[in-house]
């Protein structure tokens, strides 16, 4: 209530200035705090975690992104590899099987020419007086190159010196060796017991001489090119 002091009347403070004096600016303690929207103590302060796991989520994504896009290279790195592997094994027994199927083609055309040449040779080394025209037609038959044309220009007289002495010969091949090789030329070494009969020896006589034939691929046959007694 007012009180006096003389004439003059001094007023004190009511209820209602008490109460809006703690809501002015200024004033300290949990009022003041809950007014301007500061947390209370005691209160746990919550963080906004969103942002953080988006720009978690996205890197994570990106690296997985990375990472697929490098993963399609690494791949045909490795079927570029595996391929050249098997290219290259491949390619090495492609070689290999060639080398061998070449091989084995010239072994075949060496025995090939070498069974000729002992044909042959025993061709040359038998011969029948009573029969020159056969042996001479089986010897130039096998014949090429420049022995055949020796052996057509000798004929002549080699038949009437048979005929002269009556002179029959058998010939046998007992050993044989190839000395060289190639696909259409094979020289080849003979070893020949040759019994021969005449009117001068009519005991039959056996001589051993060696022959050296080479033999050479005309028109899918083998033939004697060349004919040596070493």
């Amino acid at each position: 209530m007012p009180t006096r002091k003389g004439d003059t009347t001094v007023a004190g403070p009511s209820d209602e200035d008490t109460t809006n004096s703690t809501d002015q600016p200024g004033e300290s303690g949990e009022g003041a705090a809950r007014k301007y929207g500061a947390p209370e103590s005691g209160d746990s302060i919550e963080t906004d975690d969103t942002d953080t796991d988006t720009d978690t989520d996205t890197e994570a994504s990106q690296s997985t992104d990375l990472v697929g896009a490098s993963r399609p290279w690494m791949r045909y790195a490795r079927i570029g590899l595996v391929t050249a592997i098997y290219v290259g094994a491949f390619g090495t027994a492609g070689i290999l099987g060639w080398k061998l199927w070449e091989q084995n083609t010239l072994d075949q055309a060496s025995q090939a020419a070498k069974q000729t040449a002992i044909n042959y040779a025993q061709v040359l080394t038998s011969i029948d007086s009573n029969d020159l025209d056969q042996n001479f037609a089986e010897v130039l038959n096998g014949a090429t190159g420049g022995f055949k044309d020796m052996y057509t220009k000798d004929s002549m007289q080699l038949r009437q010196l048979l005929i002269d002495n009556k002179a029959t010969a058998h010939g046998v091949v007992v050993d044989s060796a190839i000395q060289s090789e190639s696909k259409d030329k094979v020289v080849v070494l003979l070893l020949v017991d040759q019994t021969v009969t005449n009117t001068a020896r009519p005991d039959a006589r056996s001589d051993s001489s060696r022959m050296k034939i080479t033999m050479e691929k005309v028109d899918n046959r083998w033939l004697a090119s060349k004919v040596e007694l070493p």
